[in-house]
């Protein structure tokens, strides 16, 4: 089976997309967001489109494990997404993705210019990756 992994912001979703067999998750795409039935119906059609069974929708949690707005707006997208598709619709802990991504840019001496148009398809290929590591030890 296949995953998407999303990182959902405001401005743009980063996407990643796993092997067939779910075990590695690759970089896909950043979408520009364009309004909330636009940006579901995308991502609903790109599940079908890429036959996925599972979309992971990054859960944004405060280091101490609570939630905050950022956190809900992404609960909010996750349970609309699932009224606009037949892929399971699951939220996994995203905590200090998009830093562990920056970290790597820097580390690979890519310009700030550079980071930005690929942070948010990175910070989804983590959420995706520590899924699948989770599901798979």
């Amino acid at each position: 089976m296949r995953y998407l992994g999303i990182d959902v912001g405001d401005k743009r979703i980063g996407i990643a997309i796993s092997d067939p067999s779910g075990v590695i998750a690759t970089p896909y795409q950043v979408y520009n967001c364009v309004g909330p039935k636009k940006d579901l119906k995308y991502i609903a059609g790109l599940a079908r489109e890429k036959d996925i069974g599972k979309i992971i929708v990054g859960l944004p949690c405060n280091m101490n494990g609570t939630l905050g707005i950022r956190a809900e707006k992404c609960q909010e997208f996750a349970a609309k997404l699932t009224r606009h598709t037949t892929a399971e619709v699951l939220m996994h802990d995203e905590r200090l993705t998009t830093v562990g991504a920056e970290k790597m840019l820097i580390s690979a001496d890519v310009s700030r210019a550079k980071r930005k148009k690929v942070i948010d398809k990175l910070a989804a290929q983590l959420i995706l990756q520590n899924y699948l590591d989770s599901i798979n030890n």
